[in-house]
């Protein structure tokens, strides 16, 4: 038995990006009452707030639910760490702070699958809506916006050589990326304030929490959707959920459920719920509610290539963290100023280009950091080195998240597929031998790089693709498992509606038809903002 919690004119699962907008765009109205539910804990950890924290928050089931993908043939056969955040500001609570909108293609190609008002001319004002710039609005930017955007409080003079040498191999460099073609190589804009991580908890939750209609609860686990019939067609109803305090518990939702639990959550919610492939749900002992062949396929993600060099007559971050007396000047500068290598994301340096001639668009990226380890979670390398990570943007292997059993606390299992698609290999191959090519450049001749990941002995396209393969690793920007369209394997309308359940949305990264271009934080922003004026919009009718 369940007990109750009351109604509320909407239930929003997951208190990430997405989450956070919809609860303060929802909660806007005081006669609107909103019920906000996350499955982790508040975000009042000191490591969430310094941006060099993510090597703290990543990996540990504080911050993160610490999934596990399953084995991939084209990598190498491994397993790798699949980080989500599981805390309230979800993922922009550990993640890179990259602030990356994609391209225009990436949305004109979405509003020619049918897809009404999702084209980059579209959304471009929904970005700049939400934006704080830094130097301010101009047709690109906006300002005043929750959401701060601020340029990168820290240089290194290897990453200057960097952005030299890919300048002599065709790749110039740019003012900055977020304004529709991002081809050339720019810093990276981050979503931190004087330094600090700017979160969606920080942007737009927290200013509205003392809102009476406003309920926000964490640490309680979603075990399914409630769906019932009214007229005789299926409709959401509520949310049953287990309270670390009161148990399992029922809210009744008396206008809409909205899904915002992102790309594993929202897929893996819907199957447990009995919304899903019918044949899959029944095998997994649920009884489908509706068959919707495409919940938890689709996903895709961008698979980072680490390639890495060794360096000489320079300093990088490993020298810094391996050293005592480096340690102390890194938080000494960060705790007067605000300043240096605790400020940084993973990445400070990024590049876009085409892999080849035929590509209409650039179509890989690079995400260049002054250090190198093995994996996230090991320690930096005690020799100074730089890591030119290098990743397609557009790929077309394709994976799926599915639910293992019936018990909602049970992970689902992970399928990435990655490098499968034949096409993807060889776009990898191409990019690694860009790497080389900018590597070899004379900007970088004076700190003598030397290859060492993957290293002599990795030359033909197979051994390359191979190396690639073992390299590899995600970014974190999984996307596409309730997927936007009007065709078999869509899951949701171009209002975000799921299909055949009235009241129920997915507003988070998992209804991207296709991956954007770059990091999917600042995505998944405007999806959030473009669904709360649908739903309300639609509200109105």
């Amino acid at each position: 038995m369940h007990s109750s919690l009351g109604t509320f004119d909407y239930i929003i699962i997951g208190a990430g990006s997405a989450g956070c907008v919809l609860a303060n765009r929802l909660s806007a109205d005081p006669n609107t009452t909103v019920l906000l539910v996350e499955a982790g804990g508040k975000d009042d950890w000191f490591w969430i707030d310094i941006p060099v924290g993510y090597l703290y928050t990543i990996a540990n089931p504080r911050t993160d639910w610490c999934y596990k993908t399953q084995p991939d043939e084209h990598l190498a056969g491994r397993s790798i760490h699949y980080a989500r955040g599981r805390v309230l500001g979800g993922c922009s609570s550990i993640n890179a702070m990259i602030y990356m909108r994609g391209q225009k293609s990436d949305y004109d190609y979405w509003a020619s699958l049918g897809n009404a008002g999702w084209s980059w001319n579209d959304v471009l004002p929904l970005f700049r809506k939400v934006e704080d710039y830094q130097h301010g609005a101009d047709e690109m930017h906006g300002a005043g916006g929750e959401l701060r955007v601020e340029e990168s409080r820290v240089r290194w003079e290897i990453l200057e050589a960097w952005r030299d040498a890919a300048e002599e191999c065709g790749i110039p460099k740019i003012p900055e990326f977020n304004r529709g073609d991002n081809f050339g190589s720019a810093y990276f804009q981050m979503n931190q304030r004087r330094g600090v991580r700017w979160s969606a908890t920080k942007a737009f939750l927290r200013p509205v929490l003392s809102r009476p209609n406003l309920t926000v609860i964490t640490n309680a686990l979603v075990e399914r959707l409630r769906i019932g019939r009214r007229n005789g067609m299926l409709r959401s109803e509520g949310v049953e959920f287990v309270h670390e305090r009161d148990g399992r518990t029922f809210a009744e939702a008396r206008k809409e459920t909205i899904l915002a639990a992102g790309s594993i959550g929202s897929p893996q919610l819907l199957q447990l719920s009995g919304v899903g492939p019918a044949a899959m749900l029944s095998a997994r002992g649920i009884e489908p509610i509706r068959h919707l062949a495409g919940v938890g396929e689709n996903l895709h993600d961008h698979l980072q290539i680490r390639m890495q060099y060794k360096v000489k007559n320079t300093v990088t971050l490993n020298e810094r963290v391996n050293s005592v007396f480096g340690k102390i000047a890194m938080a000494a500068e960060y705790a007067v100023f605000k300043t240096g290598p605790l400020t940084m994301p993973p990445s400070q340096l990024g590049a876009f280009a085409r892999s080849d001639a035929a590509q209409p668009t650039a179509n890989i990226e690079w995400h260049v950091q002054p250090l190198s380890l093995d994996k996230f979670g090991d320690p930096l390398h005690t020799f100074p080195a730089i890591t030119p990570s290098v990743c397609n943007l557009r790929p077309l292997s394709r994976g799926w998240v599915r639910i293992v059993s019936p018990d909602p606390a049970a992970y689902p299992e992970i399928k990435l597929n990655y490098l499968r698609a034949l096409e993807d290999r060889a776009i990898a191959v191409d990019a690694m031998r860009y790497t080389r090519r900018i590597m070899a450049a004379k900007a970088l001749s004076r700190f003598a790089p030397e290859e060492f990941r993957p290293g002599p002995g990795y030359e033909t396209d197979e051994q390359l693709a191979r190396g690639a393969g073992e390299l590899g690793t995600t970014i974190f920007h999984p996307v596409g498992t309730c997927k936007m369209g009007d065709d078999a394997m869509a899951v949701v309308d171009d209002r975000l509606r799921v299909k055949g359940i009235q009241d129920l949305r997915v507003v988070d990264a998992s209804i991207m038809p296709r991956i954007t271009s770059g990091n999917t934080n600042a995505p998944v922003y405007m999806i959030a903002e473009k669904g709360s004026a649908m739903i309300l919009e639609d509200q109105k009718k």
